[in-house]
């Protein structure tokens, strides 16, 4: 495995890995001999990526070997957040990248032309147990998501994915989504602001979900799963030019994908164990901590769920052409 921290430098690497793929017309792709079997070829690809437990099974799968029997060579490269990653696929840096689902209907109806290519995480579809969930201190008089209403709610980013399935949440339970007041802040900063009563609850994702609630928080939804107990929170893109250009490629990548995300289903212990080697997730966190769902489809219904939240609570103005993006 060779992970690359998304740097100027590391960019530089990236593109000449680009260059060195060649025209990248599928079936000939620019090759490397594999590591002790010169007979073999790889195809070398780039892949953003961010440091989270969701994308636990493309490490796993990099690390085993998996990529490699699908005749894949992966870069991953590491950003902090899918707003960078987006613009690089899109630009032909990376050939795929990680986003939470909602960040690329975004991009699509700003007209990015992206393709989805493979499931990322799914919620876990436990309405007591999810990778994700609004919590307040228990003095803070908010009982039922219908509480939120009139009250101040950190998310990570305004306009996503936390804030469009908090306002749903709040609207099943019969309050008004329009009330809650958002603000944007880090989720390593939520655990402390929400102990110090800064917001009046936070959307927190795992692992500071779970740090949250060691500091004394109560949950008052685990969103993804109270909206949708199939909801695909995050998926692999490529571009809608690359998917034309290599579809031989793309296709061994999402196989591969579909291989590592079983590997991580059927091995849970197998993908918290290789968290200790690309986050700093603490050894007890990780043991304690809840993890997504992995499998190897994308639901249709569940992205178009997600678009027709993103609509519903003013994200975008005009409806979104998901079939683009699954096309």
């Amino acid at each position: 495995m060779r992970p690359l921290p998304l740097a100027p430098a590391a960019a530089t690497v990236v593109l000449a890995l680009a260059a060195c793929a060649g025209g990248g017309q599928d079936g000939d792709p620019a090759t490397t001999a594999a590591d002790g079997d010169p007979s073999a070829v790889l195809t070398a690809i780039t892949v953003g990526v961010l440091p989270i437990v969701d994308t636990a099974p493309i490490w796993l799968g990099v690390e085993e070997g998996i990529f490699a029997e699908h005749g894949l060579d992966v870069e991953l490269a590491v950003a902090q957040g899918g707003a960078a990653v987006v613009p690089a696929v899109v630009a032909g840096d990376y050939q795929f990248g990680f986003s939470n689902v909602t960040s690329l209907l975004l991009a699509e109806s700003r007209g990015l032309p992206l393709r989805l290519v493979a499931p990322g995480s799914f919620t876990t579809g436990d309405t007591d147990a999810d990778i994700a969930a609004v919590v307040t201190q228990p003095a803070s008089g908010i009982t039922s998501p219908a509480d939120l209403a009139g009250r101040t709610v950190a998310v990570n980013t305004l306009g996503n994915i936390g804030e469009s399935t908090v306002r749903k949440v709040v609207e099943d339970a019969g309050g008004d989504p329009a009330a809650v007041r958002f603000v944007e802040l880090g989720f390593p900063d939520m655990p402390a602001a929400v102990a110090g009563g800064q917001v009046d609850a936070a959307w927190v994702n795992e692992p500071f979900l779970t740090i949250t609630k060691d500091q004394g928080a109560r949950v008052v939804s685990h969103t993804f799963a109270a909206v949708d107990p199939e909801m695909l929170i995050a998926a692999y893109f490529t571009s809608a030019e690359y998917a034309a250009s290599d579809p031989g490629t793309v296709e061994a990548f999402t196989a591969a994908m579909a291989e590592a995300s079983a590997r991580a289903a059927e091995d849970p212990d197998a993908a918290r164990e290789i968290l200790g080697t690309y986050t700093e997730i603490g050894d007890d966190v990780i043991a304690r901590m809840v993890v997504p769902r992995y499998a190897g489809e994308i639901p249709e219904d569940s992205v178009r769920l997600l678009a027709d939240l993103a609509l519903r609570y003013g994200l975008v103005d005009d409806a979104i052409d998901v079939s683009a993006l699954l096309r």
